[in-house]
């Protein structure tokens, strides 16, 4: 190891926040899982998504609905994982497309590499704890669900 100072591109930055991430949720699911059961995966759930509700009531800019910016929250997580997503605006609300969940692939490949993964697919508990977040955040007459399709999935704001 030198003593010289390297700074990292903006690439590897991103890549190492994402690896980053990575490692620290796999370590909360398996610990929460070894310790506690499916039971504590719930209330890690309902704790996750209380603090989050929490911080997006915090967070939220002037003149945009809690539902707005809990779908554009989630379209830029997906993006973090470079997820081909899209929304769109329709009578009944709005839709976010997910053909191609970047969180997923960035999980198979990681599998590939020799990580044991705590769950076979995050796709359950991603689904779970973000319509538990919505459930706190969004206005309550707006639904917000969520239906799997290959490698993504539909996000409806209703």
């Amino acid at each position: 190891m030198t003593s010289e100072a390297i700074s990292l591109d903006p690439d590897e930055k991103v890549d190492l926040w994402r690896q980053r991430y990575f490692e620290a949720q796999a370590a909360a699911e398996e610990f929460v899982l070894g310790e506690h059961g499916e039971e504590g995966l719930a209330g890690w759930v309902e704790a996750n998504s209380r603090i989050t509700a929490e911080l997006l009531r915090a967070q939220r800019p002037d003149g945009v609905s809690a539902t707005d910016h809990f779908m554009t929250r989630l379209q830029r997580q997906l993006m973090l994982y470079d997820s081909d997503v899209s929304t769109e605006v329709e009578p009944t609300g709005t839709v976010l497309r997910n053909v191609d969940c970047g969180i997923l692939r960035y999980r198979k490949k990681a599998a590939r590499d020799g990580v044991v993964l705590t769950f076979k697919s995050p796709c359950g508990y991603c689904q779970d704890l973000n319509t538990a977040i919505a459930t706190r955040y969004v206005e309550p007459d707006v639904k917000v669900s969520c239906e799997q399709a290959g490698d993504g999935c539909t996000w409806r704001a209703e």
